[in-house]
């Protein structure tokens, strides 16, 4: 009973930090060509909507700024596909009234958000790069990390953290059995092969995550999202960039060196949370995969720079996570609500403790320096995590519609049930297609 409680609240966890979008059919973003602020009131109150893991942020913001008058709401945001903020901001256009003045998002509701619900309403965020935070600011996030925000020229939203893939591994565990951390995709399918035949039941991965796709197939540039333009899509699951992933990975799931299981799954980790050799997956699974779930002893688990491919050195990764934070339109306290997105997002006081990787390059510094996001490890992270903080592949976009419904629905059951990823590849292609085209995207030519 106990490991389930664990793991239980370590999945709710998961969906705090890993939350999938929901989907959405409006019309195509596009921004304003300016931006006019509704009457505004300094002294007014701004009412926050933030989840339960970003709470004692914002809690820690009204403490610090006792001059500000908040009124703070707990609401899931947007976890596990919610489409509560999206209802209700549709209702509040409706009604004309009832807007949270700031809100913490899925990345996806930024695509909606950005865009009018209906024809007498106006965009719900707020275009922050008008006059709203400096260029200065938003030019120190990292690299490729404002994407999300970004439609029709406008930045509707700051990041306030992301969750790069890098490579995870037991030194210990490396150690004992004689084994280097491989710096290739090739070296990481060899070493499978090794470790089924010389210690089988041992594990360099799984793929039964919701979010497994995001980790192995963005890291390798598969052009499964790609936007080529705002209401265009391009999937093309046959392209060499997802056919060699799969390959890869069909042969490290025949040797049992990866799992079909998911990390995550209610008795993995009592069963097989001790044999994970090595997990490719965001900077986050550290404490939460191998700390929390796993219960890994301290000075064991060690993080490395994404995997490169033979002849090309490349460096990309995926992105597993990662929320928002958006300022209303329809505010009238501009001044405290931008205030506040980017003291949450941006300063070093709230940063250096959070709870993930922030995306804010010099509030990740300190995060990197605090030693609670360190100490745990049997190496300094930090190279690994810079250097995937800044290799996260543009070519995975940001759509109305969630990355992990047909992964979860199509792919993985077909994997569970003894099916090849090469084999089911067509059928993902397909499901990601329907997807796409119920949301109001037209398909782009192979």
């Amino acid at each position: 009973m106990k490991q389930r409680l664990i793991l239980t609240a370590t999945l709710a966890a998961v969906a705090a930090l890993a939350g999938c979008a929901s989907a959405d059919t409006t019309a195509a973003p596009t921004g304003p060509a300016t931006f006019t602020p509704a009457p505004q009131d300094d002294a007014a109150t701004v009412t926050v909507w933030t989840d339960s893991t970003r709470l004692p942020s914002v809690q820690a913001y009204q403490k610090s700024h006792p001059d500000k008058k908040l009124n703070i709401v707990t609401y899931d945001g947007s976890a596990d596909g919610s489409t509560y903020l999206q209802t209700k901001v549709q209702l509040f256009d409706r009604t004309g009234s009832g807007w949270p003045d700031v809100v913490f998002a899925a990345p996806t509701d930024v695509t909606w958000a950005s865009a009018p619900t209906g024809p007498n309403a106006k965009a719900f965020a707020a275009p922050l790069n008008q006059g709203l935070i400096p260029q200065q600011t938003l030019d120190n996030f990292a690299k490729g990390s404002l994407s999300p925000c970004e439609f029709g020229g406008q930045t509707y939203c700051l990041r306030n953290d992301i969750a790069q893939v890098v490579v995870w591994y037991n030194a210990k565990l490396l150690k004992d059995f004689g084994y280097a951390v491989p710096k290739t995709w090739q070296e990481y399918q060899a070493l499978g092969a090794k470790v089924a035949k010389e210690h089988p039941g041992y594990l360099l991965g799984a793929v039964g995550d919701t979010n497994s796709h995001d980790s192995y197939f963005w890291s390798s540039q598969c052009p499964a999202f790609m936007l080529t333009a705002p209401t265009t899509l391009r999937t093309d699951l046959q392209d060499p960039n997802c056919t060699r992933m799969a390959t890869l990975l069909d042969s490290m799931i025949a040797n049992g060196s990866v799992s079909k299981e998911a990390f995550f799954g209610q008795n993995f980790a009592q069963s097989k949370g001790s044999k994970v050799l090595m997990a490719i997956g965001p900077s986050w699974y550290g404490q939460y995969l191998f700390n929390s779930a796993f219960k890994t002893p301290a000075g064991q688990i060690g993080a490395a720079a994404p995997l490169t491919w033979d002849g090309d050195p490349t460096v990309a990764t995926g992105n597993v996570g990662g929320a928002v934070w958006m300022v209303s339109s329809h505010t009238a306290n501009l001044k405290t609500s931008t205030d506040l997105v980017s003291w949450l997002t941006t300063s070093d006081e709230n940063q250096a403790g959070a709870p993930t990787y922030p995306a804010y390059a010099p509030a990740a510094k300190a995060w990197l320096a605090n030693p609670k996001n360190s100490q745990y490890f049997a190496n300094d992270v930090t190279p690994a995590f810079q250097t995937a903080a800044g290799a996260i592949w543009s070519g995975w976009s940001n759509t109305r519609f969630s990355d992990s419904t047909a992964w979860s629905s199509v792919v993985l059951p077909a994997v569970t049930a003894g099916k090849t990823l090469t084999a089911t590849l067509p059928a993902w292609q397909t499901a990601i297609e329907n997807e796409a085209k119920a949301a109001g995207y037209t398909i782009a030519s192979k």
